[in-house]
């Protein structure tokens, strides 16, 4: 348990320090309210989820941090996702220090809103979902679930992914960072794609499950 702490510690305030260095270095400034503010609910939930994480689900908290793929299709798209937040983070720093298209302060708070809320919703994912990993794989024991949210779409977490990181551009204030952003939706897309081939081959009851909710992401479109 302590080794566990120690590890999500490490990497919470290393993402903290990576973070903050390229949304703040780009601005030029520390003087940059919007990026204060995406840090604030970016990480004050984060260190909260991994206390209750480390309490009542050590074991999920070992899995969550587990972000190594096996799947080369897998790795790929982690590693484009990488360069769309260091490119989208940058542009935002950049946006605000020169003033290309940064948006009004209400967009900011209204899209930190829906990024809080996205997060509540995360959370009960991962509460429905004891199997969640940050990689693709199947688990010793894994069973389908097709409750709550699973009920609705095959892929609730990664639906609530699209709106955080969808609102993180407008939480610092960017139009152009919020393009960038844009690409995570068809980099999900190729991501569920190749996962539903992994859990089709080793989750017994997933292909049935497919026949049962129809929808991957999005009700009623996709």
């Amino acid at each position: 348990m302590k080794n566990l702490f120690f590890q999500a510690v490490t990497k919470f305030l290393l993402g903290v320090i990576l973070v903050g260095m390229l949304v703040f270095l780009p601005a030029g400034t520390v003087a940059y309210h919007e990026g204060w503010l995406f840090m604030g609910i970016l990480f004050v939930p984060m260190f909260a989820a991994g206390l209750v994480m480390l309490a009542k689900n050590p074991e999920l908290l070992k899995k969550r941090l587990s972000a190594k793929e096996k799947e080369n299709e897998q790795s790929l798209v982690v590693k484009l996702s990488g360069l769309m937040f260091i490119a989208g983070f940058v542009l935002a720093g950049l946006d605000f220090r020169f003033g290309w298209l940064v948006l009004p302060d209400w967009v900011s708070w209204a899209a930190a809103g829906v990024f809080l809320l996205a997060y509540a919703l995360y959370a009960e994912v991962l509460r429905e979902n004891a199997y969640l990993s940050r990689t693709i794989e199947v688990q010793e024991g894994q069973k389908v679930v097709d409750t709550g949210f699973y009920g609705i779409v095959r892929h609730p977490m990664y639906a609530v992914t699209v709106l955080l990181f969808l609102a993180m551009p407008l939480v610092l204030g960017s139009a152009i960072a919020l393009v960038v952003f844009l690409a995570y939706p068809v980099l999900i897309a190729k991501r569920i794609r190749n996962e539903e081939k992994v859990l089709e081959e080793g989750l017994p009851g997933y292909r049935e499950y497919k026949q049962k909710v129809k929808y991957r992401l999005v009700p009623f479109i996709w």
